[in-house]
């Protein structure tokens, strides 16, 4: 347990030095900044007013920002390791590959998760200074809908890594997939069920099991529990499951997804070749 925790630091470490997170922390916390700049807090728009405005519209960005971030920046861990042949170097030292690569996985999703979740903690303290109505239950809910899709994408970012050797290819990789699952989100879908005429219900099927789909409609939900922006979807969802079932598959779907992931790519980590 001490090498993973030690791994876990090290690439923590290692990942607090790299421009990129600089980068990465600016862009969330920037978003906050500049929603209060704007007076999102102050205006009202379809009924959401205050900090539940700003979350909602910083939950939106976050949908399109994270997952690809999450991609890009952790699809080069082990691959990045094998290129400049700190995996070789890492391994002469009494570590196993079950340390290493949990350690690793560990050390990435708290560099990832942490600016998205500090971004949220500026916006309350902003929010209580300008003596605005604190939305907690809807804080508390947000933290675990990010958490659990922070952790779906480290695990496929993780099973990417795991099995392609070069860094370009993982990037290609990566990027291919945030295309992928975007598109899924409502273009792919519409396309599909206008060509195909398929069941209304394979069609929403398929689009919750997106994990950035899921994630979308689960946050969009706590604000408008009858769904009402998002249109006909909304009467299957609601006619199918309870909201309350809806957020708690919301959060244990995708962290189950990231699980899965993370343990296929550590059974082929094992048993590929190293270097």
């Amino acid at each position: 347990m001490k090498n993973l925790y030690l791994i876990a630091f090290l690439d923590l470490k290692e990942s607090l030095r790299a421009k990129w997170f600089l980068v990465y922390s600016l862009v969330f916390g920037g978003l906050i900044a500049l929603f209060f700049i704007a007076g999102v807090t102050e205006s009202q728009v379809m009924g959401f007013s205050g900090l539940s405005r700003l979350l909602l519209m910083y939950i939106q960005i976050t949908i399109i920002i994270l997952p690809i971030f999450i991609l890009i920046t952790t699809v080069r861990s082990i691959s990045g390791d094998r290129d400049n042949h700190i995996l070789e170097y890492m391994l002469s030292f009494p570590i196993s590959l079950k340390e290493y690569y949990w350690g690793k996985i560990i050390g990435r999703f708290i560099t990832v998760y942490l600016p998205v979740l500090l971004a949220m903690i500026i916006a309350i303290i902003f929010g209580v200074i300008k003596g605005a109505s604190i939305p907690w239950s809807i804080f508390f809910l947000y933290t675990g809908l990010l958490f659990a899709l922070s952790s779906s994408f480290l695990g496929i970012a993780f099973f990417i890594s795991s099995f392609v050797k070069s860094s370009e290819v993982a990037l290609g990789i990566a990027f291919f997939v945030w295309i992928l699952l975007l598109a899924f989100i409502d273009i792919a879908l519409i396309s599909i069920m206008m060509s195909n005429r398929l069941d209304e219900e394979l069609i929403i099927f398929i689009a919750l099991i997106n994990p950035m789909e899921i994630f979308r409609v689960s946050a969009i939900s706590l604000f408008d529990p009858e769904l009402t922006v998002m249109g006909p979807v909304a009467f299957y969802i609601l006619d199918t499951i309870k909201q309350s079932t809806f957020i708690f598959i919301s959060i244990a779907y995708p962290i189950l997804l990231g699980l899965g992931f993370a343990f296929m790519g550590f059974r082929i980590f094992k048993k590929k070749d190293l270097v």
